[in-house]
């Protein structure tokens, strides 16, 4: 596994994700702008994570899409803690045990590993046998 690179196109993704929350936040459609913007932060993740994942197995097969998607949830999980909830969740009252025990990010951070071993699976393994048949 390629480290660095898996790190590197984790916090694309983290810079990405944050942003299309924060702008979802700001922009009122729903009523409900926590809930609109993890909708958004759902809906986005899903072809950032897919993207990352493309860019990693240019150059790397070796790996099984569910360790990336760790490594990606886990550099997600460690700029949330040192930035996402200090600048942007504790002005608003929430604190990094709610933030991180919410039912959101349990789903977002499920979504991050199944996107990537997902990926994984139709691009890289079955491409695999195929060639090896």
């Amino acid at each position: 596994m390629r480290t660095i690179r898996a790190i590197l196109i984790g916090v694309a993704i983290w810079i990405l994700g944050v942003t299309a929350y924060i702008v979802s936040f700001n922009l009122s459609i729903l009523k409900d702008r926590e809930l609109q913007a993890d909708i958004v932060l759902f809906l986005s993740v899903i072809p950032l994570v897919w993207f990352g994942s493309a860019l990693y197995y240019k150059n790397d097969k070796t790996i099984l899409g569910y360790k990336l998607g760790q490594t990606f949830l886990l550099v997600s999980i460690a700029l949330d803690a040192l930035i996402t909830v200090p600048f942007f969740m504790k002005p608003v009252g929430i604190d990094h045990l709610t933030f991180f025990t919410s039912f959101s990010f349990c789903l977002v951070a499920f979504e991050f590993i199944s996107v990537a071993a997902l990926y994984y699976y139709i691009k890289v393994y079955l491409r695999t046998i195929k060639v090896n048949q």
